[in-house]
């Protein structure tokens, strides 16, 4: 008589559920010990994590009966992955250079068959492109300054974009290329700004009309289906996102006035020439409506999944106007803007950490639905 099959081996490999798992952090570390080299700029590593952070995410993570290994996204990442085969990668890689950096890892994970967290390729492809993406928002009727791409730099000026401008790297995130010369009041300071980002940053200069209110920034967690694979479904409302209290970036106090730069995000929390960070942010209830809704939208109209953090800023009358949307938010614990968010609520750092790990693998068949009865008890 044949033996009882064993349920878990009914399922394909691909749906076997597995109560603990391997997870390879993916990151790209920022190394104090060794100089810039020679030809990049002096903050094309400013976007990278340091191993303080990773540390973090790999206790976060391992208090859920997890074991993690962390690997460095480099050009032997590909070898490591084969290696070490894990079940799931916890991605914050920011990509090597290039058009589209942040889109390389999951690129590769893609390619390979390996789950993941975070949004996809395409995602993660567009939100970097600055100019692109403020093109997918204006067309989609969300609210963005008046801008205009520099590719080399003599471009003649569009006559909806009035001085002072603000000038940065169409491609470049945490601050990249931004100092207090991105302001420009004239013909020739755009003019020189324009060429000094394309001939530095060897990629078109994005200009804009600079927003001179207040600056906030907004975090998404979820999807749909969140409250499914979440531990915390609480956390979520009906359309399965949930939305962190509004962070305001005070940059008036900051070593760069009015410039939330490289040189003052890099400032820890409170010290002198940070900005000031207040969450939540003291507001009228009908703009935190306004911001909230806008930092959906841009979520969603960028397909992007799981997490999210927006940053928008008031133009001279007061108006909300989406500056750029960040699909790898910094999670560096009482240090990055989603993790104050998170914090500001009493959100613990593990359980947004083991949040993120959770949404990812669930799109990955890794974890079987919980049982969800909103129906009305019968008295």
């Amino acid at each position: 008589m044949p033996e009882p099959l064993n349920r878990e081996e009914e399922k394909p490999p691909s749906r076997r559920m597995k109560r603990y798992w391997k997870i390879a952090i993916l990151a790209n570390i920022k190394d104090d010990d060794h100089p810039i080299p020679e030809g990049v700029p002096p903050d094309a590593f400013a976007d990278f994590d340091h191993i303080e952070t990773i540390d973090s995410l790999r206790a976060a993570l391992e208090t859920d009966g997890h074991s993690t290994v962390f690997i460095q996204a480099d050009k032997d990442l590909p070898y490591a992955l084969r290696e070490e085969k894990p079940d799931i990668c916890f991605n914050i890689a920011e990509g090597l250079g290039g058009d589209a950096r942040e889109a390389q890892v999951p690129a590769l994970l893609e390619m390979l068959g390996i789950p993941y967290t975070g949004s996809r390729v395409l995602a993660n492809g567009i939100s970097l492109d600055k100019t692109l993406t403020k093109r997918i928002w204006r067309d989609r009727r969300l609210p963005v300054a008046p801008f205009q791409e520099f590719i080399i730099g003599d471009e003649p000026l569009r006559a909806e974009l009035k001085f002072p401008l603000f000038v940065k790297p169409a491609r470049e995130g945490t601050g990249m290329g931004v100092d207090m010369n991105a302001i420009v009041n004239n013909e020739k300071e755009l003019r020189e700004r324009a060429m000094y980002i394309v001939n530095t940053y060897q990629q078109p200069a994005l200009v804009e009309t600079f927003l001179p209110g207040r600056e906030f920034t907004v975090g998404i967690l979820g999807r749909a289906d969140a409250k499914l694979y979440s531990r915390h479904p609480e956390w979520y409302e009906k359309d399965g996102f949930h939305r962190f209290p509004v962070l305001e970036l005070d940059t008036s106090r900051s070593v760069t006035p009015w410039v939330y730069s490289n040189e003052a995000k890099s400032k820890e929390v409170g010290a002198d020439g940070s900005p000031g960070y207040f969450c939540p942010a003291e507001i009228d209830p009908e703009l935190e409506k306004k911001l909230k809704y806008f930092a959906l939208r841009a979520h969603q109209l960028l397909y992007t999944l799981d997490v999210s953090r927006t940053d928008i800023r008031l133009d001279e009358e007061g108006n909300p106007r989406l500056i750029e949307i960040n699909t790898l938010p910094g999670l560096t614990p009482d240090y990055s803007d989603l993790c104050l968010q998170a914090k500001a609520e009493d959100i613990r750092y593990e359980d947004l950490v083991l949040d993120i790990l959770y949404l990812g693998a669930s799109r990955w068949g890794m974890l079987e639905p919980r049982e969800m009865n909103d129906a009305p008890q019968k008295k």
